[in-house]
């Protein structure tokens, strides 16, 4: 467990004023592109895992500001990669969501998430075109805007909005579009909107019932977990519920959480 001696409050206030400042750099570096600004773009993982110049900025400007505000403490992000250290570590995912804000789709954020031994104790997920700020810290509940979120109590399993995500490689993305097939027989609907932080805040703010996906990165999860998890939702992160996978990420209101779970691990999520 983590420490109960950290201060989860300032952590809070910390993330969601560094997730803010580089949110404005982001949203300006955005409308700039959008205005025919050319964006310097490279791949990672195929061609249409995408990184930009912007990312790397935005991260840079994250790490030296909590430099300035939590020195000593280790910092773990997409971009610059690093390690947990012993006290708390900032898990830093600077724009998720990249192929969206590429593209000019609004529909993506910056998110800061403070662990300690591994488990997230406040975060902030910031969207940069709305300016929403989703926060949490540990105990204390999530917010948008300042505002307490809820999660939903949905009845049925067929009026269940479930949200998912695919990955960049052929073969696996292959196998995520069988089990999606599958999975909306079951369900009212299925959304891949193509950024997991704003997927697990959209849980937490009843927009979606439930969200699962498969192989996401530490950065990808760490703020927008504890948020839905705050605002009620029950969360499995990787490595926590074998039969839907290794590395599934799934988070649901407690309502429909026993029938959905049925649901997934029959339309083959352990297999993906």
């Amino acid at each position: 467990m983590a420490d109960v001696g950290v201060d989860e409050t300032l952590l809070k206030s910390v993330a969601e004023r560094v997730a803010g400042e580089a949110a404005e750099l982001v949203h300006e570096a955005w409308t700039g592109m959008n205005a025919g600004r050319v964006v310097r773009v490279d791949t990672k993982s195929a061609d249409t895992d995408v990184v930009t110049a912007v990312d790397h900025e935005s991260e840079r400007l994250v790490r030296a500001r909590l430099a300035e505000l939590r020195p000593g403490d280790a910092v773990l992000g997409e971009e610059g990669g690093g390690i947990a250290g012993d006290g708390v570590t900032w898990v830093v995912d600077p724009i998720d969501g990249t192929v969206n804000f590429l593209y000019g789709l609004p529909w993506f954020a910056v998110s800061v998430a403070a662990q300690v031994g591994g488990v997230s104790v406040a975060g902030a997920v910031v969207e940069p075109v709305s300016g929403r700020r989703w926060t949490a810290a540990r105990g204390q509940g999530a917010f948008l805007d300042g505002r307490p979120l809820t999660v939903n109590a949905p009845e049925r399993l067929d009026l269940t909005l479930v949200g998912t995500g695919f990955a960049y490689k052929v073969e696996r993305r292959t196998k995520q579009a069988r089990f999606v097939a599958e999975l909306a027989t079951r369900v009212r609907d299925v959304r891949r909107n193509g950024a997991a932080s704003l997927d697990l805040c959209a849980v937490a703010a009843g927009w979606l019932d439930a969200y699962v996906e498969h192989g996401l990165g530490h950065w990808d999860w760490a703020a927008g977990a504890l948020i839905a998890a705050e605002a009620g939702a029950r969360v499995s992160l990787p490595g926590e519920d074998m039969e839907l996978g290794p590395d599934a990420t799934f988070a649901v209101a407690p309502s429909i959480q026993a029938p959905l779970r049925q649901a997934l691990i029959e339309s083959g999520a352990g297999a993906i």
